[in-house]
């Protein structure tokens, strides 16, 4: 099969990533790739242009396979290694001087090493334009005949709504295009017939996240890091001068990108087009909420505009009006593969990190949906149509944004709810404290920190925070409260006559493992001390992202992002200095996430997890591989390549090993070197993902404890009991918000290693191999 990739509409983070992983697997499932430049432009233009001048296409330069080199897989894989253009659409240069050109031509065959190094690179290298020829029968009909000049009958789109639309129109259309073109005698009856039928999938790049039926868009958390990355810059400048700020944001018709903002970076008041203020004129509600803020002594202001904000009355709301008053393309390849005439365009999407795959115009309807809602003034059908997590960020925004004067609870029903950090610091500890924080001021709750662990709980380290005082504690990484690995069994009792000496009703913790422990301890210890009759969480964060039954954890984003800039530094050197192989050692203790999902992430050749280990047959199996790929790789050009190993993947074939063996195996192939990333991995400032998630977690551990609280006061004072439910561990399971209760979770859970006894990535290091062409390469 030969398979064509192009990005149309407006340019995304991430295109240039999904250009590369349908390239490589399409290679890898034995397809010819090509990839089309400028969007739906390139299809009509074709070819064509380049072919009147110079007669023909350009010649492919083809790599042919060492002498060594003899089963039919790796011969495969090497016969489609370059094709000579991938410098070309990297560099954006088109041409050489007296060389090769992309000038007249848009459809483009590339090799496996053709899209190397795209990871790292924003936009999209092989273009985007919006088509006004192409929304023409005529355009569409000259796109089809360049297609089938090219024998291409599948086509791999990337891009918004109106992207999508566009190619399934193209494929409803295509028999009677093939049937046209046939007639004019632009195609031969043999093309016609093996050319009948057009295979479309679609990937969604888009920075609103605007595309129903699918968590996120390819593009929209890299542009959610850029607004609170500026919203992190203005913070400081705001709060020096007493200044207020509006920052407009786009989305047309969707308000993601500023409510997560909004609730990433601690934002005073936001417009979103799906939720307009309520009352009119609007300026009075934003105002009041804004001065309730400077009344209690906050200096700073923060407002955000989403480009399609509304008022109740359908009136645009722009910031200068403000002003004035105050990670898929694989499933892509195997749809295609498994596509037949009778079977839809499908679009790829995700799902809480399920690859999903839903019919393309069922999912543009619902999106369209959502705009005609807003325009028909429903806007609490506007709303339903978003994904729950949407609901839940604007509900968590008005939780932790407002202010009030009078809290929500009665005296008897309000609750003094301790706080604690525990284990190593992990970005987004601090956000979510400060989300419990304030939706306990907001209820009437008492929000009590401990510092320092279960140490600082023994020595009466606990304060009172305000919601002022956690104002700016989004943007901060790290742990304000302390931190350290102490367990309450250093002394339960004082323990005990601690929660009851402060009169704790309710006690959350933040943290990774040793949470986990400390939960599962003082839950066993309701046998003997009824002062841990009481609703006890805990919300898991670490980087290592080992808490048994979750599939994330606070701070693994932020962990993951520190993981691909180091990397991204060190490739750099790696491919600068010479043919080199820089073995990077990561943190992770037992459990192998970051070291799995970052080489994913990096483009890494090779893995080494605690869970699957290490052994002599593996290291000589991996030297075999590095020393056959740097064989084919183009003479005369540095290359670059990464090993990532995780720090506990071995007690014997350490870091330093792995690189003295790699550079004496290497000879005059390649060189090596190490670099240890140790704790740069707990990252500084907290990712917006992060932050957010800690907002939505925090605030169901607070609606967790007022439940089971509930409960409690509904038993006898003398015999009151906290069932096993109220100790649990909140996780997040596929789709959905799960409570564990910490003995229930105890059955998954590998105590000696500390991590779970499954992992949903663990299959990611297959994926790993194939994206370097490692099963073809043995």
């Amino acid at each position: 099969m030969k398979i064509a990739i192009l990005t149309s509409g407006g340019d995304s983070a991430g295109m240039n990533a999904v250009v590369r992983s349908v390239v490589k697997t399409g290679i890898l499932k034995g397809c010819e790739m090509w990839v089309v430049r400028e969007g739906y432009e390139g299809l009509v233009r074709g070819n064509t242009e380049y072919v009147q001048t110079h007669g023909s296409d350009a010649p492919l330069l083809k790599t042919e396979p060492p002498s060594a080199v003899t089963e039919a897989s790796t011969i495969n894989v090497v016969n489609n290694l370059r094709f000579g253009d991938g410098n070309l659409l990297r560099d954006g240069t088109c041409d050489y001087t007296g060389g090769r050109s992309l000038n007249g031509r848009y459809i483009i065959r590339v090799g496996f090493d053709d899209v190397r190094g795209w990871f790292a690179e924003g936009g999209t290298l092989i273009g985007t334009a919006r088509s006004k020829t192409f929304r023409t029968p005529e355009g569409r009909l000259t796109a089809a005949h360049n297609l089938i000049k090219e024998g291409i009958d599948a086509l791999v789109v990337c891009g918004g709504d109106g992207s999508l639309t566009g190619a399934d129109v193209f494929r409803a259309e295509w028999p009677s295009l093939v049937a046209e073109l046939l007639s004019q005698s632009k195609i031969t009856e043999a093309q016609a017939k093996e050319h009948a039928h057009l295979k479309i999938v679609g990937l969604v790049g888009s920075i609103d996240n605007d595309m129903s039926m699918t968590d996120m868009t390819i593009g929209a958390p890299t542009a959610l890091h850029r607004i609170c990355e500026a919203m992190d810059n203005i913070n400081s400048t705001a709060f020096s001068h007493s200044r207020a700020f509006v920052l407009e944001v786009m989305g047309r018709h969707c308000g993601w990108l500023a409510l997560l903002a909004g609730v990433a970076g601690g934002a005073d008041f936001i417009f979103i087009p799906e939720r307009p203020p309520k009352s009119m004129p609007w300026e009075d509600e934003m105002c009041a909420a804004i001065q309730h803020h400077r009344e209690v002594g906050k200096r700073k202001t923060i407002v955000i505009v989403a480009e399609g904000a509304i008022d109740c009355e359908l009136k645009p709301i722009k910031a200068e009006y403000v002003k004035e008053p105050t990670l898929q393309g694989v499933e892509a390849v195997s749809a295609l593969l498994e596509a037949t005439p009778e079977t839809p365009s499908y679009m790829i999407g995700v799902q809480e990190n399920k690859i999903t795959r839903v019919p393309l115009m069922e999912a543009v309807e619902m999106t369209q949906a959502v705009a005609q809602a807003v325009k028909d003034k429903d806007f609490e059908k506007a709303m339903s149509l978003r994904d729950p997590e949407f609901a839940e960020s604007l509900d968590g925004f008005t939780a932790t944004s407002a202010l009030v004067k009078e809290p929500v609870l009665p005296k008897e029903k309000r609750l003094r709810i301790a706080i604690m950090h525990m284990g190593a610091p992990a970005g987004g500890m601090n956000a979510a404290t400060r989300a419990a924080v304030r939706y306990c001021l907001r209820q009437g709750h008492t929000p009590l920190a401990i510092q320092n662990g279960f140490r600082g709980l023994l020595d009466d380290n606990i304060i009172q925070l305000s919601w002022l005082g956690v104002d700016s504690w989004m943007a901060r990484g790290g742990s304000e409260l302390g931190t350290n690995r102490a367990l309450p069994s250093i002394d339960l009792g004082a323990v005990a006559a601690t929660f009851q000496k402060f009169n704790i009703g309710a006690f959350m913790m933040i943290g990774g493992f040793e949470a986990f422990n400390a939960l599962l301890i003082l839950e066993e210890g309701r046998k003997h001390y009824p002062a841990f009759h009481i609703p006890m969480v805990h919300l898991p964060a670490t980087i290592s992202n080992n808490v048994p039954m979750t599939e994330f954890s606070l701070g693994s984003d932020t962990s993951l992002n520190a993981l691909v800039d180091a990397c991204d530094a060190i490739k750099q050197s790696a491919s600068a200095s010479r043919n080199r192989v820089f073995v990077v050692e990561t943190q992770g203790g037992k459990c192998g996430y970051i070291a799995t999902m970052g080489a994913l992430a990096t483009g890494a050749c090779i893995v080494y997890t605690p869970e699957a280990g290490m052994n002599l047959d593996m290291l000589r199996r991996d030297v075999r591989f590095l020393k056959t790929r740097y064989s084919l790789d183009e003479k005369g050009k540095s290359e670059g390549r990464l090993v990532i190993r995780n720090e506990a993947s071995s007690s014997v074939y350490t870091t330093e090993v792995l690189t003295n063996m790699f550079k004496e195996e290497g000879g005059s192939l390649f060189d090596a070197r190490s670099a240890s990333l140790g704790h740069t991995l707990q990252g500084g400032v907290p990712s917006p993902i992060d932050r957010a998630r800690a907002v939505r977690l925090s605030l169901k551990c607070m609606a967790f404890i007022e439940r089971h609280h509930a409960l409690l006061e509904a038993q006898s004072p003398k015999t009151r009991q906290a069932s096993g439910e109220s100790a649990a561990v909140i996780t997040i399971q596929s789709s959905s918000i799960e409570w564990v209760p910490v003995q229930e979770m105890v059955k998954h859970a590998d105590m000696k290693n500390r991590r779970g006894k499954h992992s949903w990535w663990e299959g990611v290091t297959e994926l790993v191999d194939a994206l370097v062409g490692r099963p073809s390469l043995k």
